[in-house]
């Protein structure tokens, strides 16, 4: 029986060890789905055959991305999953997310809405609750901090005028770029999505400082509220948040202060805004 056991063990042990060198030698681009999930796993249970308990996680959950994607409670609801495995599981989005962010540099200059979708996107890898971000923003459009004020489900998140201009204030920030998410669902605006950012307008606004947009995330569909109030259908890259100065050749500007305008025109009363040389032009104003 002895025998038996540790002629198992080193079965597994050689098995082990060919999946590794395996990685090591080509990465995980040709590994199934399962045998991703196995290499992860032999990390966390590094004495035993973990290829039934992949296999058993894919089957409950559906795909690899579900059983990244799940919560600790339910992964540990599955036999043979302890809280370290479950840990280092739902470890894995969230280091994907902070990987992007840190690929991007410390403090990226988001001066487009191309690089708003990428920053903003990687917040919110492997998120199971609504969550919402203020990013903060200096006057060349560089991120000073990405602010998390609420996360929830959707009745529960709320924001409050004084915690957004709070937050403002610690960080310096000469703008705001808004994000949220909807785990579940579209990524087009609720009435709520509008009203929550006049009010973040009217707050900010006080003391000047200005949001330059509000994306909200579903899955891989974005929707910014710049675009459509702009009625463009241009690629990500052309949709400018900052405009370079007219007196220092090659210098940044500060943030468009007539996209604020945009955002509010489009909570109040849905009025189109459209670009000519350059400039933003709605059809009515507004005065923060």
């Amino acid at each position: 029986m002895r025998e038996r056991k540790q002629e198992k063990a080193s079965i597994h042990a050689g098995h082990r060890a060919r999946l590794r060198e395996r990685f090591l030698q080509e990465g995980i681009g040709s590994f199934s789905e399962h045998e991703v999930l196995e290499l992860l796993l032999m990390y966390a249970i590094p004495q035993r055959d973990v290829n039934p308990l992949a296999h058993e996680l894919l089957y409950t959950f559906g795909s690899l991305s579900a059983v990244l994607e799940a919560d600790v409670s339910e992964l540990m609801r599955v036999s043979g999953v302890g809280l370290n495995t479950a840990s280092l599981i739902t470890l894995m989005p969230q280091l994907m997310g902070y990987y992007h962010r840190s690929a991007m540099g410390d403090r990226p200059v988001i001066h487009n809405l191309a690089a708003a979708r990428q920053y903003a996107g990687a917040l919110f890898i492997g998120a199971h609750e609504e969550r919402v971000y203020m990013i903060c923003l200096d006057q060349n459009g560089r991120v000073l901090h990405p602010a998390l004020l609420h996360k929830g489900t959707i009745d529960e998140v709320k924001l409050y005028p004084r915690e957004v201009v709070e937050t403002a204030i610690r960080y310096h920030a000469h703008a705001v770029l808004l994000a949220h998410n909807h785990p579940s669902g579209s990524a087009e605006p609720s009435m709520e999505d509008y009203q929550t950012t006049r009010r973040v307008i009217d707050a900010l606004g006080m003391i000047s400082v200005r949001v330059v947009d509000h994306l909200i995330f579903a899955g891989e569909d974005v929707y910014s509220m710049i675009r459509s109030s702009m009625q463009m259908d241009e690629p990500d890259e052309r949709v400018s948040y900052v405009m370079r100065s007219r007196n220092v050749s090659g210098q940044r500007g500060t943030l468009r202060a007539n996209q604020q305008v945009q955002l509010v025109t489009l909570a109040l009363d849905g009025n189109a805004c459209v670009q000519t040389e350059g400039e933003i032009h709605c059809e009515s104003d507004w005065e923060g």
